[in-house]
């Protein structure tokens, strides 16, 4: 037996326009829905940051989520746990890695209902170190999944690795970023990757393989993808299943793909799973301490000491400004609730920590990556959002109590902040 879980990861940004996100329902979200709906044997594990569970609703989209909510209910999906804003987490402090876990299980327990049960938690981009390990842990998820150039041992196949923090073990699910790449990419149609699963497994034993992908890559960044590619998968899935229990099959098949399914009768049996389906299927292996990465990084950005080169290079002075910027607003906003003491000041304190919050998100670091992502308007936005919180931060602290040198050193913060701000924008017209 051969099992594929298969993660999708819904996700859009605080900042996104009504007209796209509304594109993306349409092209992507519903039609995705209606897979599952027309394939009831397939499984998948869902991750969805809270961030867009609450924008769904917002902006007349509900029923996308009632649809998650529906499918999770009948067993075909599974929910993860996540960060609501998308943050990088090995990039925050753990405080703010904590919260934002507890935020995204507190919004998508509102509005997804008892059928939010997240077992597994999925890292934003899977950015991992072991800084993740204890907050995820300590928020009661099982298992973790993380980028396959992650994985320090020899690849899993029929055993599941671990991690362990402070005597607790976390089993680790390694993402095959070839495979996922190759979908993702239209690299690879629906015979050559039930072709690829069989050649995993050459040895005859029970094996399995977990890939992991932005939803949107089926209707929205590959049009039709989900019904050329996902819906085709398990519509053979379907066929194998009903020809081995001698039912005549609903639908005739092209020669090709009819001839694969005889290969594939006589070796081995695909079986869509969610990943936590996995636990229960395999033993554990032994234990790994996995390396910082992203589903983005390279061997070679291991190898240079980078590890989060989309979000967070070394090479790349507008990530630097942006990290200064960001420290910064950390630490105005954290100066700001340790110091509220009265109505006023708890006032703006309040504000400044939602508007950090979001400001928090991913997006903005990717867009000035410039591998090859640049785009200076979501750049500036994403230091709007830090400003926002900035601006309330201050206003809280000069109406607290706190005293003349607190208040004092917190200004030059915000001058600080204003001239690394200026200093940004000066480089988003630098070609």
């Amino acid at each position: 037996m051969i099992y594929w879980a298969q993660l999708l990861h819904f996700y859009q940004p605080a900042t996104q326009l009504h007209s796209v996100l509304d594109k993306v329902c349409e092209e992507s979200y519903g039609p995705l829905l209606d897979v599952f709906r027309q394939h009831p044997h397939a499984r998948a594990t869902v991750n969805i940051n809270g961030v867009l569970t609450e924008m769904l609703e917002d902006h007349g989209q509900g029923h996308i989520v009632q649809g998650l909510r529906e499918l999770a209910n009948r067993g075909q999906i599974e929910f993860t746990g996540s960060a609501k804003y998308h943050c990088i987490l090995p990039l925050v402090p753990g405080q703010e890695a904590r919260r934002q876990i507890e935020l995204n299980a507190r919004t998508n327990s509102y509005f997804l209902g008892d059928a939010y049960k997240p077992a597994g938690f999925f890292p934003p981009e899977m950015a991992y170190d072991r800084s993740v390990l204890a907050p995820v842990l300590d928020s009661g998820h099982r298992w973790i999944i993380v980028s396959g150039v992650a994985c320090p041992a020899n690849w899993p196949v029929d055993q599941i690795l671990w991690a362990e923090h402070a005597g607790k073990r976390l089993p680790v699910f390694f993402r095959d970023d070839i495979l996922s790449n190759k979908i993702s990419f239209q690299e690879l149609g629906p015979r050559d990757f039930l072709s690829h699963l069989q050649a995993l497994n050459h040895d005859k034993r029970d094996t399995y393989v977990v890939t992991a992908m932005d939803a949107e890559t089926y209707g929205h960044h590959i049009k039709n993808w989900e019904e050329l590619f996902l819906a085709e998968v398990y519509e053979q899935i379907a066929v194998r299943r009903q020809t081995y229990a001698g039912i005549r099959p609903r639908k005739a098949l092209p020669a090709e793909e009819a001839s694969l399914l005889v290969d594939l009768e006589a070796t081995h049996q695909v079986q869509s799973v969610t990943v936590s389906q996995l636990l229960e299927l395999f033993p554990a292996g032994p234990g790994v301490d996995p390396k910082p990465s992203s589903w983005s990084t390279s061997a070679e950005d291991i190898e240079a000491g980078v590890p989060y080169p989309l979000w967070a290079h070394n090479g790349n002075e507008v990530h630097r400004l942006q990290w200064e910027h960001m420290t910064l607003c950390l630490q105005l906003c954290s100066a700001a609730g340790q110091h509220a003491d009265n109505e006023e000041s708890k006032h703006f304190a309040g504000i400044a920590r939602g508007l950090l919050d979001r400001a928090l998100q991913s997006d903005q670091f990717w867009w000035a990556s410039r591998r090859p992502m640049w785009d200076i308007n979501l750049i500036h936005v994403g230091l709007i959002d830090q400003w926002r919180a900035m601006i309330n931060a201050y206003r809280a602290l000069n109406v607290s109590g706190a005293s003349g040198e607190t208040k004092r050193d917190h200004y030059y913060k915000a001058v600080a902040a204003r001239d690394i701000r200026d200093k940004i924008v000066d480089r988003l017209f630098v070609v």
